[in-house]
């Protein structure tokens, strides 16, 4: 039996706006072609815009993000590496800021700082660590993922007609946040 390669995807991006929503599509685009579960893919769509949202607003030495049409070389990058690992899915996000993501307590009334609360809520395990040959940091986090009985589930390529067949690959149930504390949160989110 032949070895698979391991499965990754790397996807540089100019930082600017339309960059979160390029790096969703890349994320469902990749996980979906993996066969991964659609929840999972949802899950790691949101935990990509979280991530991708602060290499944007965050850029080198704190300056603001790229107007979108600068020229090309004001235009600073960020890169997303997705990779499958041992039971999960890492998502990974290097920018050029070397200031480390920090976990707030975020009231309701908040209008920002709930990008990091929602990665480690939502996340198997989550970290960053500085980058090793550029500068800056790398921020990521994993969805986990639990092979599926043989007659547990439909098949992911059902609801993506064209898309290979999920090899048995979803989120567990008991690895999920709590549906009202992530409720909470997106009803906060929702009233900015």
């Amino acid at each position: 039996m032949p070895h698979e390669p391991p499965r990754k995807s790397r996807l540089a991006l100019a930082d600017t706006p339309n960059a979160v929503a390029l790096a969703r599509l890349h994320t469902a685009d990749v996980l979906s072609g993996w066969g991964v579960s659609a929840d999972a893919v949802e899950t790691a769509q949101l935990l990509v815009s979280e991530l991708a949202t602060n290499a944007v607003r965050h850029s080198e030495d704190g300056e603001e993000p790229t107007p979108p049409f600068s020229p090309p070389s004001s235009v600073q990058t960020f890169e997303l590496l997705l990779e499958a690992v041992s039971g999960a899915v890492r998502l990974s996000v290097w920018d050029r800021d070397p200031r480390p993501p920090v976990l707030k307590e975020v009231g309701v009334c908040a209008t920002g700082g709930r990008g990091v609360f929602i990665v480690a809520a939502m996340s198997r395990a989550w970290g960053y660590y500085p980058a090793r040959s550029a500068p800056g940091k790398v921020v990521w986090a994993e969805v986990a993922l639990a092979a599926m009985g043989p007659n547990e589930g439909r098949d992911a390529s059902a609801a993506f007609p064209g898309r290979p067949a999920s090899n048995g690959l979803r989120a567990p149930k008991d690895a999920r946040a709590d549906a009202n504390l992530i409720g909470r949160v997106l009803v906060g989110i929702k009233g900015l």
